[in-house]
């Protein structure tokens, strides 16, 4: 956070807090689309976690972020409440809270911003004066509730896709630095998921997958973070000079720029699939306890592969029946007719 000085703008002035995860950051650019549709002039400052700074930079309808330096789950009120005094001199008009926790609203109360909106939850009286009420028939998607919020209740719903700035000069650095080739199509794959193994494909289907693509003369780039390194190697045991495991390797601002590189994604429900979608690589989701109706990747480049089966979705962060067929069962085959399908244009 550069400064706390009030801005000299008579606009509306909203202050969101944002969410906790990559992927409903990512959605939560439809929401701030929406507001700067409706308000060109207006200014929208972010209360989020600090690592989702770099990706708030590549919303141009973002002003500033305003990191909460929390832990996920962390309580803190004390910190919430200063945070929020300090902003008070900034006089924001609107104060929008995407979470539905107690402690996500704090911050709006004490910056002392007189129409604070979100939805019930957890007894949050006082603390908000427009509390909505959460209709899941109607508002049957996360990048629906979001978007809500920006309107008056009720309101029709036109949820723009989210889309991130791409940084050609990192790009290009990233490929050089990187080792990856510039003559051959690439194919990413991200096989982590943070919430959980229920929501992860095999990882001996994405190596025979990625074996097959690299018969077919691409090239393939594992992307992850740390967490995802020992996933990645497995995928690249075979040691082919064009499979790379970039998994810890880069940063966050750096996978939407190889992301937006790529000719596909082969992704389970994750935020890095949300950002692929918001670069316009074409998606091959894979779904697992998680449902595509809920969280569908925002674009209109993107292939689903999910199963349904009878016990899906639970959204369990493990399989409570402990066999994960709902990924188990989804075949390689099916991905790479996929792929085929959908690619732009490749000369090999």
């Amino acid at each position: 956070m550069s400064d706390l000085t009030p801005p000299t703008s008579s606009h509306e002035r909203f202050l969101v807090v944002g969410p906790s995860w990559v992927g409903d950051m990512v959605m939560a650019q439809s929401l701030f689309k929406v507001l700067r549709q409706r308000h060109p002039e207006c200014l929208i400052d972010v209360i989020a976690p600090g690592w989702s700074e770099p990706i708030l930079a590549r919303m141009p309808e973002v002003n500033e972020t305003i990191p909460l330096l929390l832990g996920h789950g962390q309580w803190s009120l004390a910190t919430r409440w200063r945070l929020g005094r300090q902003l008070r001199s900034r006089h924001y008009t609107q104060g929008l809270v995407l979470p539905r926790s107690w402690k996500s609203a704090l911050p709006l109360l004490a910056a002392g911003i007189s129409k604070r909106i979100g939805f019930h939850g957890e007894q949050r009286y006082g603390l908000l004066n427009e509390r909505r009420h959460l209709d899941k028939t109607r508002l049957d998607q996360t990048v629906k509730r979001f978007v809500s919020l920006g309107l008056a209740e009720g309101s029709d719903l036109i949820c723009p896709e989210p889309q991130l700035d791409v940084d050609g000069d990192n790009q290009q650095r990233l490929i050089q630095q990187l080792g990856l080739a510039v003559d051959r199509p690439a194919i990413a794959m991200m096989p982590g998921a943070e919430y959980g193994p229920a929501k992860q494909w095999p990882l001996t289907h994405f190596q025979q997958l990625a074996e097959s693509l690299l018969e077919q003369g691409y090239q393939v780039w594992i992307i992850g973070g740390p967490k995802d390194k020992a996933a990645g190697e497995t995928i690249v045991s075979s040691g082919h000079p064009h499979l790379h495991n970039l998994c810890g390797l880069t940063q966050l601002a750096d996978a939407v720029d190889l992301l937006a590189w790529a000719e596909q994604a082969v992704t389970n429900d994750s935020g890095l699939m949300h950002v692929a979608a918001a670069v316009g690589t074409h998606i091959q989701a894979l779904y697992g306890s998680s449902s595509p109706k809920f969280t569908p990747p925002l674009t209109s480049h993107a292939t689903i592969h999910w199963l349904a089966l009878d016990c899906a979705p639970c959204f369990k962060r493990e399989c409570p029946l402990g066999h994960r067929q709902c990924l188990v069962d989804l075949p390689v085959s099916q991905v790479m007719s996929a792929i085929s399908s959908s690619i732009r244009s490749v000369s090999l």
